[in-house]
């Protein structure tokens, strides 16, 4: 589709990456490692860092460790924590944007609203809030966890006290002394809880489902260990080895292999069931707190916070279905409880249509990218291209991460995507398209063997994961290991793409 407003100059550039998060970071390191020079990296914001620029609650930090959840090519021997707080995390982004030279590539406050594949160019014409813009690859960088989700709930507009998401805290606003309803107990709700909990009047937690919750290892790193680090790099990354090995067994073959490996998901939810009963003398509230789905439905949680400060004289924890919020309280169970605050710790919009990407992207005759998924069914080959988007690469698209550590799941989807771009320019090839053949036989084979996870055998339906979406399939899990992701993502075979004009 040839649009009108190409014939007026617009600015040119090689490749657009958009969002400058990790996922974005990774693919500006990636570029410029492979020698891309000219490219832009596009972020709606004021600042980098995605997810940790936007997340500030109180008891943010990571959910793995912080040797795991950083970039192998970049470790930092700096962590003040085994698991380290959101702050940290955001500091470790500005420095790899400062370590990579990727600072002259950002341009803020520039918000995509559109993509046009124009197939007369062969280039992406892309609409932003400030001009528009062609490129010759776009890959999109806009992260998974980056649109707060609302809960449906009646009345909540209605309410007349303060009302917050995790992910849109405002520190100006005092909780002491009030009286305050948290909606949702995933992963934000169990580190926000125990630090708010000691400084309210009252706190009520508001429970659908429940989450395996495991003993958090966490320890600060002494300055011994992190001099350590510095001077010998290949003691951190010993250690990261032994801790991504560990993150695998829990959060992958916890999941993915959990019918070839049934021993070790009945130790892991063994574990998390004394961890209940040792933090919660209470039965009425135990029972409350266990999971009535298998470990891995859901991602679980680290924390050895979170039951004690349910078991706070002024916190309650709140299992009945809310009926409705009303101007000055939520009503659950036939009783209202009086709040002044209310906190939505209700996560985010996960492959939904208009979030991943959260702008339109039309490719070959003008099919849209998300109604295409909506319709279709979420789908990429590895993750990674779709057929009928040419020059078009996803670092987070339907089946790319394993759900271990987010960076190991950036790194294969930068590395497929530079892959093919190497390949493109080496072969002088305008553009770069996933054949439709390869494509449905991974999907096939997604399918095939999702269907032996634990997603789908262990009494899933019942957790309200965010793991599925509309068409009851699991796109944000890929049912591999993250060794498994790391080697396909460099050994794909480039035939299964056709570098050349013209259509597929």
């Amino acid at each position: 589709m040839t649009l009108t407003s190409c014939t007026t100059p617009e600015p040119k550039v090689d490749v657009v990456v958009v969002g400058a998060g990790f996922s974005g970071i990774g693919a500006g390191i990636k570029l410029r490692e492979a020698g891309f020079r000219d490219f832009v990296m596009l972020e709606q914001a004021d600042d980098l860092g995605g997810t940790w620029r936007d997340n500030t609650y109180p008891g943010i930090a990571v959910d793995i460790t912080s040797f795991t959840y950083s970039f192998s090519f970049a470790q930092n021997p700096n962590w003040s924590r085994v698991f380290a707080p959101g702050s940290e995390i955001k500091q470790y982004a500005d420095d790899c944007v400062d370590r990579y030279g990727l600072r002259p590539h950002l341009r803020f406050h520039t918000r995509v609203l559109e993509a046009r594949f124009d197939e007369a160019t062969e280039r992406w014409h892309l609409r932003t809030t400030t001009g528009d813009l062609i490129a010759r690859y776009l890959i999109n960088a806009t992260g998974g966890l980056t649109q707060p989700k609302a809960p449906d709930i009646a009345g909540i507009d209605t309410f007349a006290g303060k009302v917050m998401h995790t992910a849109r805290w405002d520190h100006a606003y005092d909780l002491a002394g009030k009286r305050v309803a948290v909606i949702g107990t995933g992963a934000s709700a169990v580190q926000l809880v125990p630090q708010i909990a000691p400084r309210v009047a009252e706190l009520a937690v508001y429970q659908r489902t429940p989450i395996w919750i495991l003993p958090k290892p966490d320890r600060e790193i002494p300055p011994w260990l992190r001099l350590l680090f510095a001077r010998l790099p290949f003691a951190q990354r010993f250690v990261r080895a032994h801790t991504s090995l560990l993150t695998e067994l829990v959060l992958v073959f916890g999941v993915v292999y959990n019918r070839q490996t049934p021993q070790l998901v009945r130790r892991i939810e063994a574990l998390c069931r004394r961890h209940l009963e040792e933090q919660v003398p209470d039965p009425a509230l135990r029972a409350k707190l266990t999971p009535h789905y298998g470990f891995g439905c859901k991602r679980p949680s680290f924390s050895n916070e979170y039951y004690p400060a349910l078991g706070r004289d002024n916190v309650e924890l709140v299992t009945e279905p809310i009926e409705r919020v009303t101007a000055t309280g939520v009503i659950a169970g036939g009783r209202e409880r009086a709040i002044d605050t209310l906190i939505l710790a209700t996560g985010f919009k996960v492959f939904e249509k208009g979030n991943t990407p959260p702008y339109d992207v039309y490719g070959r005759g003008g099919v849209e990218l998300g109604q295409y998924w909506h319709e279709q069914r979420y789908q990429a080959y590895e993750g990674a291209t779709v057929p009928g988007f040419p020059n078009l690469f996803l670092v987070l698209g339907p089946y790319a991460t394993t759900g271990s550590s987010w960076f190991s799941m950036v790194e294969a989807q930068t590395s497929h995507a530079v892959r093919c771009l190497v390949e493109a320019r080496r072969r002088r090839s305008p553009t770069v398209e996933i054949k439709r053949a390869p494509h449905d036989a991974f999907f096939r084979d997604i399918l095939r063997r999702q269907s032996s996870t634990v997603l789908y055998n262990n009494n899933c339906a019942g957790s309200n994961s965010y793991y599925f979406d509309h068409h009851g399939d699991a796109p944000f899990m890929r049912p591999s290991s993250g060794l498994e992701l790391w080697w396909r993502s460099r050994h794909f075979d480039l035939d299964h793409y056709r570098f050349s004009g013209g259509h597929v």
